[in-house]
């Protein structure tokens, strides 16, 4: 919700300037606060915390994909991390995995599986969020 607090002042010179005219000073102020309601803050968390999971899911994906090498800090740290988003997902799909070189390129369907259950969890939670919430 917004509120807007709107100050209006006038002033009135009516001495006269050279060509005789009255000069009439108006100064308006508009104030405008903007208070952020609970359930608005819960679902912008709720959002919040899905976006970070939906990086970092696309991020697995996309190093399994490639074939990134596990013994990088960072791969493992970002496989460490998304393994336990994961977890629940993992035996759904067989695992398609190609190796040319010394590249191991694997496709692992139960990462799009996580984020699209991930998606709708958060998509019920904020409707129950907002169940009672006026248009």
């Amino acid at each position: 919700m917004t509120d807007i607090k709107q100050t209006v002042t006038e002033t009135e010179d009516s001495g006269n300037n050279e060509v005789g005219a009255a000069v009439r000073q108006k100064t308006k102020q508009i104030h405008t606060e903007s208070a952020a309601d609970s359930k608005t803050t819960a679902q912008n968390i709720v959002w919040y915390i899905l976006g970070v999971l939906e990086v970092v899911l696309a991020i697995r994906f996309v190093l399994k994909l490639l074939g990134a090498n596990s013994a990088n800090a960072f791969v493992d740290l970002t496989y460490s991390i998304s393994g336990i988003i994961t977890a629940p997902f993992d035996s759904i799909f067989g695992v398609t995995s190609t190796t040319t070189g010394d590249t191991n390129s694997v496709f692992e369907p139960s990462i799009i599986v996580a984020g699209l259950v991930y998606m709708l969890i958060a998509w019920g939670v904020v409707k129950l969020i907002t169940i009672n919430q006026k248009q």
